[in-house]
Parts: C-alpha cells; sequence; structure tokens
C-alpha cells in the first residue's frame, strides 16, 4: 500500500465519521483533519521532483482548510447557542448505512469508467465521488446552518480529490481562485448564522420557515 492508497482510507474515514457525528466541536476537527490530509495530495501527486509550487500549493490548502476554516467554525460556534445537531433529516444510523451504500457505489462506478494510466491511485476516483457525496449529502440531511457550512467544504475537497487524483495540472491561481471563494463563503455563512442566531435564538434552517 502506497501513500496515496493511505490518504484515501483516511479520508473515507473522516467522511464516515461526519455522517455519524452530531456533535460541532467533533465535525470541526474532523473537516480540520481532513483539510490537512488534503493538503498533502500536492505533494504525492507531483510528477517528478517536488517544486516550489508543489510546497506552496500544499501550504496554502493546509492552512486555510486545516487551520483558517476550523477557525471560523470554532468562532462561529462560540457565538451561538448549540453544540450539536438534535434533529437531522436523515438519522445518524441511516446517515452511515447510506454512506456505506454511496462507498460501494462509487467503487462501482469508477470500475465502469475508463481513466488514463497516469493515476494517482486506483481508490482515489471512487474517494473523491464518495467526498462530493457527502459533502451534498450534510448539505441536504442537517438542519444546523454550521453543519450545512461544513458539508460544503466537504463538498469542495471531494472536487479537488478529484482533480488531484487525474494529476489534472492546475496554476496555483487557479487553485488560489477555488480556495478563496469557499472562504468567501464560509466567511459569509458564519455572519449570517452570527446574525440568525441572534433574532431567531437558534440556527435551525428548518424553524426559519415559522412565523
Amino acid at each position: 500500500m502506497n501513500a496515496a492508497d493511505t490518504i484515501m482510507i483516511f479520508l473515507i474515514l473522516t467522511n464516515l465519521s461526519l455522517l455519524a457525528s452530531s456533535r460541532f466541536n467533533a465535525c470541526i476537527k474532523i473537516v480540520a483533519l481532513q483539510g490537512v490530509i488534503v493538503g498533502l495530495l500536492p505533494l504525492i501527486a507531483a510528477n517528478g521532483p517536488l517544486t516550489i509550487y508543489s510546497y506552496l500549493l500544499a501550504l496554502l490548502i493546509v492552512t486555510v482548510k486545516g487551520i483558517l476554516f476550523p477557525y471560523l467554525l470554532k468562532h462561529t460556534l462560540r457565538s451561538v447557542n448549540v453544540r450539536r445537531e438534535i434533529e437531522p433529516f436523515i438519522g445518524y444510523g441511516a446517515s452511515i448505512i447510506i454512506g456505506v451504500l454511496a462507498l460501494i457505489v462509487s467503487f462501482w462506478l469508477t470500475t465502469h469508467i475508463p481513466f488514463h494510466d497516469k493515476i494517482l491511485s486506483t481508490t482515489a476516483p471512487a474517494v473523491a465521488f464518495f467526498t462530493i457525496f457527502c459533502g451534498l449529502f450534510i448539505i441536504v440531511s442537517r438542519v444546523q446552518a454550521l453543519t450545512q457550512v461544513m458539508g460544503y467544504i466537504v463538498f469542495e475537497n471531494g472536487i479537488y480529490i478529484f482533480g488531484s487524483a487525474l494529476l489534472i495540472e492546475q496554476s496555483f491561481l487557479v487553485e488560489l481562485g477555488i480556495i478563496l471563494d469557499v472562504f468567501v463563503v464560509v466567511f459569509i455563512m458564519g455572519i449570517t448564522m452570527f446574525h440568525i442566531s441572534r433574532a431567531f435564538d437558534h440556527i435551525d434552517t428548518d424553524r426559519l420557515r415559522e412565523k
């Protein structure tokens, strides 16, 4: 088992842990860990000797996704009155079962998609699809805005994993633009959740329809 396969296993575990966890502190730590793991991909996916670009990209991703995003999420968490997801649309037991089924489907799907020979890992495309699914699933199945923001981050991680899996060459400016887009979303959602919490004493998006 090479380093890429090891990273893919850790990514699968972080996704399943997010589906199973209801406590925001634990979820934020998992998202931070996933950000650090994703940040290692430029070092593994580099063709030939590592360049300054590879190190800078890895440092940028680890700093933003592994440190900055979790810090903003924790700062938002301190501003609201909830500490866990209480009544999601889909329970945690069912979420894990759906997640395992999605993982199986992801591996089955990638066996029917032709990829070129130069690929990061044979498991990487399946893990990328699974991560994208987990991000979307968290967004639609959870009611707390904070959890939905984490789902958006996981979704973007999946897109980046897929690009890295196919060893797609990305310019530093393109990747920086993607990360800045996610940063803006997280920052705006943090402000929004703070004001929602002050106005309604909760951040339950489902209850915002109540009069």
